[in-house]
């Protein structure tokens, strides 16, 4: 099948332009805003001399860039091997694959955090709360202190005190309960990411970069309210906000009982 007199380009053929393009675009927006960007253009550059001396002839020129490109494949796998592990990540954990195997929070879990987090805004007591999938982070979770407790809205706010021994790190939420404390988590590299926002917003950014997980942030200078998720930060959340955030990524509907129990309340 032919669409052009003048060219072989038929059905096969658009499909394979498409997937090529959409591969290319894919990758496009896992490398912007990082230094790879920069390190993908001027590859393209080489590659775009090296095509133009083979063509004049320039036999020394062309054989030093052909070295050049042979260790630039190399070069590639190391300049570039966080965006090679998040691209990998992102297809053995595609997101509308995933929400199949969604665990949903308990709604009750939702409140205590929501508790914890208004408290601790009003007071600028900082905190970073993660939210992990069944079995997920678990290297983290082990190099973490274990707690396996219910999740409740005075000890989130006792594990954050400047004065306990847990404060710094991150706290693991994981099948509702409290899993773990003081946990580590990678900083992201994005330069996008403003210089207002410190090492806790960084870290929120940089475990959401790679792992399919929820992040609630307050800010110990300012008290401001922010979430992360698939990379991104979003800040200045009010209480409502953060509310509606929660309920959509790891809320899950309420079952009849809580149904009639919430109409007979406001009755």
């Amino acid at each position: 099948m032919t669409f052009f007199g003048f060219l072989d380009f038929g059905l096969k053929e658009l499909i394979e332009t498409l997937l090529i393009a959409g591969a290319l675009y894919y990758l496009y927006t896992l490398i912007r805003g990082t230094f790879a960007i920069s390190v993908f253009f001027g590859l393209i550059i080489i590659f775009s001399v090296n095509a133009i001396v083979s063509v004049l002839g320039l036999t020394t020129i062309n054989f030093i860039l052909l070295r050049i490109t042979d260790v630039g494949i190399l070069a590639l796998v190391i300049l570039f091997q966080p965006e090679i592990r998040k691209l990998l990540y992102r297809i053995g954990h595609n997101t509308s694959f995933d929400r199949f195997f969604k665990t949903n929070e308990s709604n009750q879990v939702i409140e205590e955090v929501i508790s914890a987090v208004k408290s601790m805004s009003r007071v600028k007591t900082g905190a970073l709360i993660v939210f992990a999938r069944a079995s997920a982070l678990q290297d983290l979770v082990d190099a973490g202190h274990r707690i396996d407790a219910v999740v409740s809205s005075q000890l989130i706010e006792t594990i954050f005190q400047k004065d306990t021994p847990l404060h710094d790190g991150a706290l693991v939420i994981r099948d509702d309960r409290i899993v773990a404390a003081s946990c580590y988590l990678p900083i992201s590299q994005n330069p996008n990411i403003s210089s207002v926002f410190g090492t806790r917003h960084r870290a929120a950014v940089g475990i959401s970069e790679t792992n399919n997980v929820f992040v609630v942030i307050v800010s110990e200078e300012t008290g401001r309210i922010s979430v992360s998720k698939n990379g991104s930060l979003t800040s200045g959340l009010t209480i409502q906000k953060l509310r509606k955030e929660m309920e959509a990524q790891i809320g899950k509907e309420p079952t009849e009982n809580e149904v009639s129990f919430t109409e007979t309340k406001k009755e």
